[in-house]
């Protein structure tokens, strides 16, 4: 949302934009605000030590109520999937404010796949006035859920504007790469030109348990096969996460499992990475905008685009479908070339001027 804030404030003549956060990842969101000085005018702090999805929906659910009763806003944008998406459109219907939802209509049809994701897209849909889509599937998942057609507007994702605008950054800056490359060797793995790496990041839910035990057998079986390759894991803090990866990753020469990154470095390093495996949504979308094939380690996907774009594979929590598939990337510049030049239908980085150009119309 940060490049969509960025938008509205430079539309004064037309907006006054408040921004509300609710904190529900703390440390992904603060070092995301100073990446792109957004500064908000209400936090809400939901997080609490061992709380669970009862207790960030009625934090966040009574934080909104005493915001929107102060401010009394025309509309409320919330933005994706997660329980905050939720709860403060809920809360903003509570007080019949219209509410705008960004990145509307990715399904994968099943509530419990990914959880609690996909129910709460579902249910936002059905409180939205205006929803913003990614890309015409998703604008006929709204549509097959009976959503007003006038209400739906493609824009692409405002990811890939975020994902772009940093990328700009960094390129041009060569202090700033520099800079970034002594950060990530402070974290423990710095990318090197004669190394290729492969880029795992995983923390959903749904694969707590046996699904990291297989994530990590896989990670662990490829690393020993190609030690030529470096495999660099920034470990999620959740400890459902780090207990399997530091039991079973830690001691394998060519793994680096390092401290979770701030968006500026990670950008950093899915642009000098060689393949990402993922469990992440985001990723799916952003890695093929630097060019980068996406495994992921997942069932099903919200984001079926990709797949049929050829940029990105699902190949779950199986052991031997996670080392196969790597290891056909790894192995074959053919098979890697088909994936890294495959078009990304996710936008073209104009997702948030669509959108103003819009509200703008309807408002």
């Amino acid at each position: 949302m940060c490049p969509l804030v960025k938008k509205f404030e430079k539309e004064k003549e037309h907006f006054q934009t408040v921004v509300c956060v609710t904190a529900q990842h703390r440390e992904m969101l603060d070092q995301v605000l100073r990446c792109f000085d957004v500064t908000p005018q209400y936090d809400l702090n939901v997080m609490k030590h061992n709380q669970d999805l009862y207790d960030v929906t009625s934090c966040v659910l009574l934080g909104m109520r005493e915001v929107f009763a102060k401010e009394s806003p025309d509309l409320v944008f919330v933005h994706g999937d997660t329980t905050t998406t939720f709860t403060a459109a809920l809360a903003a219907f509570y007080q019949k404010i219209p509410v705008a939802h960004v990145e509307a209509g990715l399904r994968t049809g099943n509530i419990y796949s990914p959880w609690p994701e996909e129910a709460n897209r579902q249910l936002t849909s059905r409180i939205t006035t205006f929803n913003f889509a990614p890309t015409n599937l998703s604008r006929q998942n709204l549509l097959k859920s009976n959503i007003r057609e006038k209400s739906i507007c493609v824009t692409g994702n405002t990811v890939i504007d975020a994902l772009l605008m940093l990328a700009d950054k960094i390129t041009q800056s060569g202090e700033l790469q520099a800079g970034l490359n002594r950060q990530l060797s402070e974290f423990g793995y710095c990318p090197c030109e004669q190394r290729k790496f492969v880029l795992i990041t995983g923390h959903r839910r749904e694969n707590f348990g046996e699904g990291f035990l297989n994530i990590c057998k896989a990670v662990k079986t490829l690393a020993e096969r190609n030690p030529e390759v470096d495999f660099v894991y920034p470990v999620h803090l959740n400890p459902n996460v780090r207990k399997p990866v530091n039991d079973i990753l830690s001691n394998t020469k060519n793994i680096y499992l390092i401290e979770p990154l701030e968006y500026e470095p990670f950008v950093f390093l899915m642009h000098k990475s060689y393949i990402i495996l993922t469990d992440s949504g985001g990723i799916q979308e952003e890695a093929p905008s630097l060019g980068k094939p996406v495994l992921v380690m997942r069932d099903t996907t919200e984001r079926p685009e990709a797949v049929d774009a050829g940029t990105v594979k699902l190949v779950g929590t199986d052991v031997e479908k996670i080392i196969n598939e790597t290891q056909n990337l790894i192995s074959s510049e053919e098979k890697y070339a088909a994936m890294a030049r495959a078009h990304n239908p996710y936008g073209d980085g104009k997702a948030c001027e669509r959108i103003i150009n819009f509200v703008k119309r309807e408002l």
